[in-house]
């Protein structure tokens, strides 16, 4: 059986990613009946077995660091959807999922509030920028050359996305309501709060040549670092095999999320 996972401390951000087509019936069993439900309320097969193996790897991972069962950890929601560890335990943990397509993204902290945004770099459709970014950000992006565009847009949706998300408050703060440089991962304004850029901290996300993805935390200036988890990369495989030797997914808070394209 997997051991316990240790605290990631004041300076780390555990980032862990997996495969959400690396899918197994038995995934199943680690989920309350709430979650095989919302499950089996999905149009197409293929997306109620990629939630499956979200809230699957979500749970497994969290579950290590507190040293439960995964199916025993209980999950309750704030006012804007974002999730939270319900009870008290022996070690506060804070955590936000993300998902794009067939990856899973997933960061954990025991100090600051966190979160993560993930997106497939594809051609957009509409002028989104024009629509959601504050006037700043639109007219940085429009200087850039066509070749530059796209990359830098996705930059700056997951930058903004993954603050929402770590704030916790969905859409009641709009996304002009402040603005992050295009040039690097910072935060430059947000409406009310001088000292914002000061305590939050934006972070890019390794990811494959196809995705862009960003980590925000609440870090009051302290220095930090991102590990990546890769030596326990594919933990559903994992968590699949040693069940059976053992046998006789506009802005939202929680792992359901919009796309910009």
């Amino acid at each position: 059986m997997s051991h316990d996972l240790d605290a990631t401390g004041p300076g780390i951000i555990d980032i862990w990613t997996w495969s959400l087509d690396a899918f197994d019936p038995d995934l199943a069993a680690m989920l309350t009946s709430e979650e095989i439900a919302r499950a089996s309320r999905f149009v197409q097969p293929r997306d109620g077995q990629r939630f499956i193996a979200g809230r699957a790897g979500l749970r497994r991972i969290l579950a290590r660091y507190l040293a439960v069962a995964p199916r025993r950890l209980g999950l309750t929601y704030n006012v804007f959807g974002k999730p939270q560890i319900a009870g008290s335990n022996r070690r506060q943990l804070h955590f936000n999922l993300s998902h794009t397509e067939t990856t899973a993204m997933l960061a954990v902290s025991d100090h600051y509030q966190v979160g993560i945004d993930i997106e497939t770099i594809r051609p957009l459709k509409e002028d989104i920028a024009g629509h959601f970014f504050s006037q700043k950000e639109y007219m940085t992006l429009k200087t850039l050359a066509p070749e530059e565009y796209l990359q830098a847009f996705y930059r700056l949706w997951t930058r903004k996305e993954a603050f929402l998300k770590a704030l916790g408050v969905g859409l009641s703060l709009p996304l002009d309501a402040f603005d992050i440089r295009i040039s690097s991962p910072q935060l430059e304004r947000l409406d009310g709060d001088a000292d914002a850029p000061i305590n939050w901290s934006l972070f890019d996300v390794d990811t494959r040549s196809d995705l862009v993805g960003t980590v925000a935390a609440l870090t009051v200036g302290n220095p930090i670092r991102l590990r990546y988890r890769m030596e326990e990369n594919d933990l559903l495989t994992d968590l699949v095999a040693h069940q059976r030797h053992n046998a006789p997914l506009l802005h939202r808070n929680d792992d359901s999320r919009a796309s910009p394209s």
